[in-house]
C-alpha cells in the first residue's frame, strides 16, 4: 500500500516543477524531482536568444523568492535561467538531472511506478506531472509541407536572426512570440507575418502602469479560467507601440493564413503564390505527456484532468497546463498558486483521505473541466 513515505515524484525540473516541489516541501511530503536535462531550469536555455518576458520581475516569480534587481524591469531569458537555478538551489531538495521519464504505471499495491531511461524504476505515492509542453511543438500539416524546398522550423529551433541575412521569412502567428521574433527578423530580412484574423493589441502600460500590475489588483489573474476564456476569445500582443508602428510602417508586412506549401513558398486562399526562404511557426505546443498511456491518463494526448486533478487516476497530478486553473496557470506568476493546490490534494491522498476528483472513463473531445490549449482563449501571459 502506498503511504505518505513514499516520495512526491515530479516529472520536470522547471519553473512548474520547482513550484511543486516548494509546495511538497512545505507540506512535509518528499518531492524527488526527475528533470530529463541537465540543469533544472526547464526548457528556458533552448527559447530563443532575445526572448525577454512582457511581465516585470516583480510578477514573475515563483513562491518564497524575488528577481534580484530593480523589479519593473523586464528579465531576459539568461535572467530567467539563472534565478530559476538559485531557486532549485535554495529548495534543498532531490532533484535528480539527466533523468528522463519513459512510463508511468499504476502499482499492484497502490501508489505509481516511475519507470526512466536510465532503467531505473521509482515506487511513488503521488506524482505530479510537470513537463511543460516545450518537446511538443504544433506545426499544422499543411498540404505541400513535405515539398516545401525552403528552412521550416517551429519558433522552438529558432535561436537568432544572423542566419535569415537578406531572406525572405514568414513567420506564423499573432501572439507574443510571433511578433517578437518577426520585429527581430525584420532588422535583417524581408518579413510577412501571416495570422487568420488581424492583430490584436494590448498596451504594455495604463496610466503609467504596466499592466500586469492591473491585472493583480483586479484580481483577473486569479480568476477561474472558465470565466477568463468567456471574457477573452482572441489571442493579444503586449505592446508599448514598436511592434504597432511595425505593422503600420509596413517594415512587417501581414498577410492571411496561407493554405498550401510549394517548393518556393506559400499559397494563399485565392491561389496566389507569395515566394519563401524561410517559415517559422509561432504556433504554440501541445502537452509533453507521453509517459502518461500506460495509465489512461490522456485522450488525444491531451490530460484528463480538472483544475491540474486527474480524472483517471488518483494521486496523479499536473501542473503548467494553460488556463489549468487561471489566466496566469503557466506562467512564473501564476503556477506556485496552482502547485499549492494540487499538493494539498495529494498530502490529502496519501493521508487516505478521498480523492476530490471523481475519476471517470474517457470522454469524446476530453471531459468536464479537461481544456486543449488550441482551444483556449489566448491572453498576453508570460512565458
Amino acid at each position: 500500500m502506498k503511504t505518505s513515505t513514499e516520495p512526491v515524484v515530479i516529472v520536470g525540473g522547471g519553473q512548474s516543477g520547482l513550484a511543486a516541489a516548494q509546495a511538497a516541501r512545505s507540506l512535509g511530503l518528499r518531492p524527488v524531482i526527475l528533470h530529463a536535462g541537465a540543469t533544472p531550469v526547464g526548457s528556458w536555455p533552448d527559447y530563443y536568444d532575445s526572448l525577454t518576458l512582457f511581465s516585470p520581475a516583480r510578477y514573475s516569480t515563483l513562491p518564497g523568492m524575488p528577481f534580484d534587481g530593480d523589479p519593473d524591469r523586464y528579465p531576459a531569458r539568461d535572467e530567467v535561467i539563472a534565478y530559476l537555478s538559485r531557486y532549485a538551489a535554495a529548495l534543498d531538495v532531490d532533484i535528480r538531472t539527466g533523468v528522463r521519464v519513459t512510463a508511468v504505471e499504476a502499482y499492484a499495491g497502490g501508489g505509481f511506478l516511475v519507470r526512466t531511461g536510465t532503467g531505473k524504476e521509482i515506487l511513488a505515492g503521488a506524482v505530479v506531472a510537470a513537463s511543460g509542453s516545450f518537446g511538443n511543438p504544433y506545426v499544422p500539416d499543411l498540404p505541400g509541407r513535405a515539398a516545401f524546398a525552403g528552412d521550416l522550423r517551429h519558433v522552438a529551433g529558432y535561436r537568432r536572426p544572423d542566419a535569415y541575412a537578406g531572406k525572405r521569412v514568414i513567420v506564423v502567428g499573432a501572439g507574443n512570440s510571433a511578433v517578437q521574433v518577426a520585429l527581430e527578423l525584420a532588422a535583417h530580412a524581408q518579413v510577412t507575418l501571416a495570422t487568420r484574423e488581424p492583430v490584436r493589441f494590448l498596451p504594455q502600460r495604463v496610466r503609467g502602469r504596466d499592466l500586469h500590475e492591473w491585472l493583480h489588483r483586479t484580481g483577473l489573474d486569479r480568476l477561474p479560467s472558465a470565466v477568463v476564456t468567456r471574457l477573452v476569445r482572441h489571442a493579444a500582443v503586449l505592446d508599448a507601440g514598436e511592434y504597432r508602428r511595425a505593422l503600420a510602417s509596413g517594415r512587417i508586412s501581414r498577410r492571411e493564413m496561407f493554405t498550401a506549401f510549394t517548393a518556393e513558398g506559400v499559397v494563399g486562399r485565392d491561389g496566389s503564390v507569395e515566394p519563401a526562404d524561410a517559415v517559422i511557426f509561432a504556433t504554440g505546443y501541445r502537452p509533453d505527456l507521453a509517459y502518461l498511456d500506460p495509465l489512461g491518463a490522456l485522450t488525444r494526448g491531451l490530460p484528463r484532468q480538472v483544475g491540474g486533478l486527474s480524472r483517471a487516476r488518483p494521486g496523479l497530478a499536473h501542473l503548467g497546463l494553460e488556463f489549468q486553473r487561471s489566466f496566469a496557470s503557466n506562467t512564473l506568476r501564476g503556477v506556485g498558486r496552482d502547485a499549492a493546490h494540487v499538493v494539498r490534494a495529494l498530502a490529502a491522498h496519501l493521508a487516505g483521505r478521498r480523492w476530490p476528483v471523481p475519476v471517470a472513463p474517457p470522454a469524446p473531445g476530453g471531459g468536464p473541466g479537461e481544456r486543449s490549449a488550441r482551444d483556449s482563449a489566448r491572453l498576453p501571459r508570460n512565458r
